[in-house]
């Protein structure tokens, strides 16, 4: 037997070093194969795009991602180029005189990693062949009226015939990392594996599918984990087949990992194996050169958030927009699994205490859930059109009574304010003010519902009876559309609402990470998560006081749905008694988190499941020192030597607190020294040095 090569994970462009140079390292080539790669359904289409600068910045040229064609997304986002590799374009070419249609070029996105992209239609007429071929290799049958799990199989077939085709060409040489995410690539693993390529594997699952299916239907899911008859509650969801398909890619992977620790437990009770590795999703993070540019943003977008409510709410307008927060929760229309259920109950006890102290703040709570609709509704077009006639008058107006003024000062004169509007300027006035009047409450939808009678969340709307009346304190306004900044309602980007708003509200049951409480870190956006979801998890066990840098945690596994309502209630109610100043020091906490989301930090994590997969495929030609995943050390924020912002943890009795204890506070607050004393919790970026001397241990092939 040849000598093992010793796997550092020192890295020359992230690729793994070893003692012998026999093999080129330029030859080790990564492969990340996804049904979202550069076509967006969910979460996962983020974890690739925003993962791929540093991945290709690791493995340059030997970089590629594998995805399906479909037109419409290719032609604003792939441009067409030759492969740069020889044995890529080889096994291209041999893949097309077979009559597959593949297509490579660059993805256009920060990074611009090439992308190898199969055309599902153009090769469904082998599917027949293809689904008797995986029920050889493994026993598990598809139906055919399951269109996804059918291009499944398509999409597997053709990646596993790209891999042969690639591999033949190295001579069984170690030259090829696969890493398949979700069950949709998982038939691809499976025929490479049943194959005996010479291929590390590494598989990741995103979610179990049986785990999401059981939280949509309002099952104690976490403490019953051990009590499901997995077979028979995928057979009774008609999804037994995907099941089957989703198991065996995890079994067959030389590499398994989840994206969070609590997706880990969850994966062991539903799926029968424990990860090998966890690898928490990050994000792109961009520093602003200006300290406070994001603080900056916030007050524009929330400039423009307000111009939108005005118009909404035109007629009952008899709040201060001034003292009105801003809450939203967005994501895919999953009613129970989002949480929506537990924030519009915590939302009627809110509306509640605040109705009871009396308090000037009023909370204005956007639902950005997509749903099927009839387009707009006519009532909230009405109230923008209304809002850009009122602001036309005043304009107007404006613009005649500053002639007169500019004159009157000319001459010297102190105009007479009862004389300088005449009696055409205040009946356009009155007829202005006149035309604000309405007879119906502001709408709690901007949008037209189909089947609006049994939509969730409106009936719970109807339920606690959070109608928009001038005496509720927490309005509600559901849009059931994606925001898009070409909208005559609400012309924003997500990105730029998220900057707008006070508080991103996300008390989900099931949520194996979580992106969008994330991004409003890295945004510097206060936000409420729970203790269900991997990003919950990871902040808890990264910052010692959550609640002081902006993230709120609910308890939602080890409380009961009442008591966790309850907690949620008092954050929210704790987050509507701070003052302007209390929330300025909260979000510049909350977006010093963001170098915790960072992929500079996180991708380690991916680097120590890649040499894993190389030492137990090929263990006579790569070895590592067995040990666990990296840690993040030095990861830990303190708490804030300052006081909290929160006026929660300070038990007020009433949300009005004496300005002396905010001036006491403000003194103990240094926002430089908090600033570098966090900044010296975050290690530099990634490095491991060389592997202590002695002797070295060997992974033997994993046993499945």
């Amino acid at each position: 037997m040849p000598l093992a090569r010793s796997l550092s994970m020192t890295s020359l462009n992230g690729l793994p070093q070893w003692e012998d140079e026999d093999l080129p390292v330029e030859d080790l080539l990564l492969f990340e194969i996804s049904w979202e790669v550069t076509n967006k359904v969910g979460g996962i289409y983020t974890v690739i795009q925003t993962k791929a600068k540093t991945t290709a910045d690791e493995w340059g040229e030997n970089y590629f991602l594998i995805g399906p064609y479909f037109e419409q997304n290719v032609k604003t986002q792939v441009e067409f180029c030759e492969p740069p590799n020889p044995a890529v374009k080889k096994a291209m070419d041999t893949m097309k005189s077979q009559g597959s249609q593949v297509f490579f070029g660059r993805w256009l996105i920060e990074g611009s990693p090439y992308v190898l992209l199969f055309d599902i239609g153009s090769a469904a007429w082998n599917l027949d062949k293809w689904k008797g071929e995986f029920w050889d290799a493994s026993n598990i049958g598809i139906p055919f009226h399951d269109r996804e799990a059918n291009d499944a199989v398509i999409f597997g077939s053709l990646t596993a015939c790209f891999l042969k085709e690639l591999s033949c060409q190295f001579d069984d040489k170690p030259n090829i990392i696969a890493h398949f995410h979700e069950w949709q690539a998982g038939v691809g693993l499976i025929l490479s594996r049943s194959q005996k390529l010479p291929v590390a594997t590494i598989f990741t699952t995103h979610a179990t599918l049986l785990g999401r299916y059981l939280c949509a239907a309002s099952i104690d899911f976490y403490n019953n984990l051990d009590q499901f008859d997995i077979d028979k509650e995928a057979g009774e969801r008609q999804i037994y087949h995907r099941y089957c398909m989703e198991r065996a890619s995890v079994h067959c992977a030389h590499v398994f990992t989840t994206v969070s620790q609590i997706t880990a437990t969850e994966a062991e009770h539903m799926l029968k194996r424990s990860p090998d590795v966890v690898t928490p999703n990050g994000l792109n993070i961009k520093k602003f050169s200006a300290m406070h540019e994001f603080q900056n943003l916030h007050s524009m977008y929330k400039a423009r958030i307000q111009e939108f409510i005005r118009g909404h709410f035109y007629g009952h307008l008899d709040f201060n927009l001034e003292k009105t927060l801003f809450f939203f929760i967005a994501g895919r229309y999953e009613f129970s699994n989002k949480g929506a259920d537990m924030f519009l109950e915590a939302l009627s006890r809110l509306n509640f205490l605040l109705r009871v102290h009396k308090t000037d703040v009023t909370v204005i709570v956007f639902f950005i859930m997509p749903a099927k609709t009839n387009n707009f509704n006519v009532e909230t077009l009405k109230g923008q059109a209304v809002r850009k006639q009122l602001w036309d008058t005043a304009q107007s107006v404006k613009e005649k009574f500053g002639k007169k003024l500019y004159n009157a000062l000319l001459k010297g004169e102190i105009p007479d304010l009862n004389k300088i509007l005449d009696r055409d300027d205040i009946t356009i006035m009155k007829r202005a003010i006149f035309s604000t009047q309405r007879h119906s409450l502001p709408p709690v939808t901007t949008h037209n519902m189909i089947d609006d009678c049994n939509d969730p969340i409106l009936n719970t709307i109807r339920r606690i009876g959070l109608f928009n009346n001038r005496t509720d304190r927490v309005k509600v306004i559901l849009h059931p559309e994606f925001l898009s900044s070409t909208s005559p309602l609400l012309p924003l980007d997500y990105e730029e609402f998220v900057r707008g708003c006070h508080l991103g509200v996300f008390p989900s049951y099931y949520e194996p990470w979580g992106y969008t409480p994330a991004e409003c870190t890295v945004m510097g956006i206060p936000s409420v998560t729970t203790n269900l979801s991997g990003f919950g998890c990871f902040m808890q066990e990264h910052v010692a006081d959550p609640a002081a840098y902006g993230i709120y945690i609910v308890d939602r596994r080890f409380r009961s749905p009442d008591e966790s309502c309850n907690q949620l209630t008092q954050f929210l109610y704790g987050f509507c008694q701070q003052n302007r100043r209390q929330r300025i020091i909260q979000r510049n906490r909350t977006e010093r988190l963001s170098d915790l989301l960072d992929w500079r930090y996180l991708g380690r994590y991916y680097m120590h499941a890649r040499h894993l997969a190389l030492s137990r495929t090929f263990p006579d030609k790569f070895e590592m020192e067995p040990s666990a995943p990296p840690k993040t050390e030095g990861f830990r924020f303190p708490r804030p030597s300052s006081v909290p912002p929160s006026p929660s943890a300070s038990q007020h009795s009433s949300p009005h607190h004496s300005e002396a204890e905010d001036e006491d506070e403000d003194e103990r607050y240094d926002e430089d020294e908090e600033a570098e004393r966090d900044r010296q919790n975050i290690k530099s970026p990634f490095s491991i040095g060389p592997l202590p001397q002695g002797k070295k241990k060997q992974h033997g092939e994993y046993r499945n």
